[in-house]
């Protein structure tokens, strides 16, 4: 399966380095690279880097750890040159790794035909793609289809539809739950918990409620007839990768069909094969009202989806209710195609659930690790002391990406083509890795 899955499409230059990919005219000259020469110096350190782009970008997400500058598979360079095994994945998003050979094909081959169109028209791909999601989400008679660029955009969309699920003019309440996260803009900020994101932009719009995660008895109490929409993460990935138990997810379809709201499942980290299964919700047998999807959808290219369940949800925005500049655009919808496909046909399920449960294993198995949790290769794991950030920089140092959500736990969310000999890896490193952290923040904390 590793020699099925993997790949070794690269951009190098011709001293073998990262390189510029581009068109050439008919002189031969790269158009990229001559578009670029102004700015793209291949020599350039990740220093000098950096402070271009302290001097150039706003400072919203701190200072990047690195500057990262070619991919191929679960690998990537930084300008420096120095090699990582990509165990984040860009958060979930690079579903397939990087410079994935099928996928830039099907991108570039859409771009040179048919690259952006205004939605007063459509096209096969966005078509074909929503018909595809129906399929793979086993969505009832009558359910639709709405593209976005992310899962903020998605989640933006779920919103509007749940203020639509209020015909008699009571439905003013949505509930979410506490650790959740669906995104930054300003309803999915309201539908997200964490008070350090949501403060600096109060007033968010009103109605959302928040319960304890996974407590059942809660659940039933907050849903009434006031009730627009429940908005749940299968699995809450920022708050450190927590599932809800199949029993939660189905006593929330109980209780919302009862009370007659919205039931939303936000699967943009969870969907498209992150737990070995399109959907981490399936084996719940629920069927939701919606589903947000996006992350890892286009392969790394940038699309969400919103997924209506039953033509009377679907009914609920009508035209002119909503809307997106670049939402469903051809690239982007062959982006997905692509995705899927190679998804699909290459054993990536099955791939997921094997080295998945292979490296929970292996975590598991650490001494300095006291939970594993998760599915698939959406993994979190905490350690028994706060050593979590400083364990970033030190798998940083030794040549692999991680993520710290919280300050004793650990985030993996890598390519779904993760193979287990890379996988052991890591599982070699981890011990290493704890330990210089923990001696690391000793020394800090002097």
């Amino acid at each position: 399966m590793s020699t099925e899955l993997s790949h070794t499409a690269e951009s190098r230059s011709s001293d073998g380095g990262p390189g510029v990919v581009g068109h050439r005219e008919a002189g031969g000259a790269p158009i990229a690279a001559e578009a670029a020469a102004t700015t793209l110096v291949s020599q350039s350190s990740g220093a000098d880097w950096l402070a271009r782009y302290s001097s150039s970008l706003m400072g919203v997400f701190g200072t990047p750890q690195r500057v990262l500058v070619r991919g191929a598979g679960c690998l990537v360079w930084d300008a420096d040159g120095k090699e990582y095994l990509d165990l984040l994945g860009g958060i979930a998003v690079n579903a397939l790794g990087h410079a994935h050979p099928f996928v830039t094909s099907v991108i570039s081959s859409q771009l040179a035909t048919l690259g952006h169109v205004s939605n007063f028209f459509t096209s096969p791909t966005q078509i074909a793609l929503a018909e595809k999601l129906l399929t793979i989400s086993k969505a009832p008679a009558g359910s639709k289809v709405f593209f976005a660029n992310s899962g903020t955009e998605a989640n933006e969309a779920a919103f509007k539809l749940a203020r639509r699920n209020n015909g008699d003019g009571k439905r003013t309440k949505i509930i979410a739950l506490e650790g959740a996260f669906h995104g930054r803009t300003m309803g999915a900020l309201a539908l997200t918990a964490k008070e350090a994101y949501r403060a600096p932009f109060e007033p968010l719009p009103g109605g959302v409620v928040h319960i304890p995660f996974g407590d059942i008895e809660a659940l039933r109490a907050a849903v009434d007839d006031s009730t627009a929409a429940l908005f749940l993460e299968p699995i809450q990935g920022e708050a450190g990768v927590r599932p809800l138990s199949a029993e939660y997810l189905q006593a929330a379809r109980e209780v919302t069909t009862a009370a007659g709201a919205l039931l939303i499942l936000d699967e943009v980290q969870t969907g498209i094969g992150r737990t070995g299964k399109w959907l981490a919700s399936q084996d719940a047998g629920i069927v939701p009202d919606a589903i947000t999807l996006a992350k890892g959808l286009g392969g790394g290219f940038p699309v969400g989806a919103l997924l209506t369940f039953g033509s009377t949800t679907s009914a609920l925005l009508t035209a002119g209710q909503h809307g997106t500049t670049f939402g469903g655009n051809p690239v982007a919808t062959a982006a997905a195609l692509a995705t899927l496909h190679a998804i699909d046909s290459q054993g990536v399920l099955q791939n997921v659930q094997a080295v998945g449960q292979h490296l929970r294993d292996g975590i598991a198995s650490v001494e300095g690790v006291t939970e594993v949790r998760g599915e698939g290769l959406l993994i979190g794991f905490d350690v028994n002391a706060e050593i979590a950030p400083a364990m970033v920089t030190s798998a940083l140092d030794a040549g692999f990406i991680i993520n710290s959500p919280g300050p004793r736990t650990i985030r993996l969310a890598p390519p779904l083509i993760l193979t287990i000999e890379q996988a052991d890896r890591f599982l070699a490193a981890l011990p290493s890795l704890i330990a210089t952290a923990t001696a690391q923040t000793a020394k800090d904390a002097k």
